[in-house]
């Protein structure tokens, strides 16, 4: 479909094409803290996104699970199904690993404890409660990030993501932003990966996505058979939805209403008065 803008004295005239349609369902997500849930994502099909924080020996476990899951039990509640899963993990990549270390293990840390405060084992007063002093007093008693956890040189780095890779992991989600992190040590790590280690995971990555797919077409055939499809809604069953103004003046008493509208009821024109 193509539409023309209307050209004015200091803007000439564009030619805009709208995209089609999206064919295909969007792939739906769920956030994942424990196995139970991976499980569920993988029955339901669709994507698992872990943030249990896994090293790549126990997360070989977890996506076996997930996708055997996939292939055996599998019953969509989307129109398609999203199989992958993702696990998150810290982000600093500098030359000096120590300097990596300063940059960017706090922040992840300060990640980590900020979810168990809100999640597990904190007491939280809004507007009063200081996480980040909570964070510094507990400090020393919290297990150090490292390398193992995507802060490092791009050397650690690229073995670090070489692991997640050979275990069947399908996106790695770098938190970056955690804690007092500053913006530009962010920038210079993100350069630094760009251009030392994402280039070998990138080059391999369409050929390793075609054999997933072609692997598991068969699966996702016969989840999507089990699936049980809703019917169309006949119009009868679709609500009409009133404009937000209206809802608000339907709902007043009428003399309120009659003074909204100054005493002329609401009225609801059926084409643009000014149109461009």
């Amino acid at each position: 479909m193509t539409f023309h803008a209307s050209p004015t004295p200091s803007v000439p005239g564009r030619r805009e094409r709208r995209k089609a349609v999206q064919k295909t369902h969007p792939p739906i997500w769920v956030a994942c803290s424990n196995r139970e849930t991976i499980h569920l994502a993988a029955r339901l099909g669709i994507g698992a996104l872990t943030f249990a924080f896994v090293d790549p020996t126990e997360a070989r476990k977890w996506v076996g699970e997930y996708y055997e899951i996939i292939k055996t039990e599998c019953k969509p509640i989307g129109h398609a199904v999203n199989a992958n899963i993702a696990t998150v993990t810290g982000f600093s990549c500098h030359p000096d690993e120590q300097e990596a270390r300063r940059r960017g293990e706090d922040g992840f840390r300060f990640f980590g404890y900020g979810l168990g405060h809100h999640y597990i084992f904190g007491s939280h007063k809004p507007g009063r409660t200081n996480i980040w002093e909570n964070f510094e007093r507990a400090r020393d008693s919290l297990p150090a990030a490292g390398q193992h956890r995507g802060i490092g040189t791009p050397d650690q780095l690229r073995a670090h993501l070489s692991l997640f890779e050979e275990t069947g992991v399908d996106q790695v989600i770098f938190i970056q932003q955690g804690g007092r992190n500053r913006h530009d040590h962010i920038c210079e790590s993100l350069e630094l990966f760009a251009s030392d280690v994402m280039p070998e995971f990138k080059e391999r990555s369409d050929a390793r996505e075609r054999k997933k797919q072609e692997e598991l077409a068969p699966y996702i055939e016969k989840a999507l058979k089990r699936k049980t499809w809703m019917p169309p809604l006949a119009d009868d069953e679709i609500p009409e939805i009133h404009a937000l103004g209206r809802q608000i003046i339907e709902q007043l008493p009428d003399d309120a209403a009659a003074r909204a509208t100054g005493g002329s009821g609401l009225s609801v024109p059926l084409s643009d008065p000014n149109p461009r």
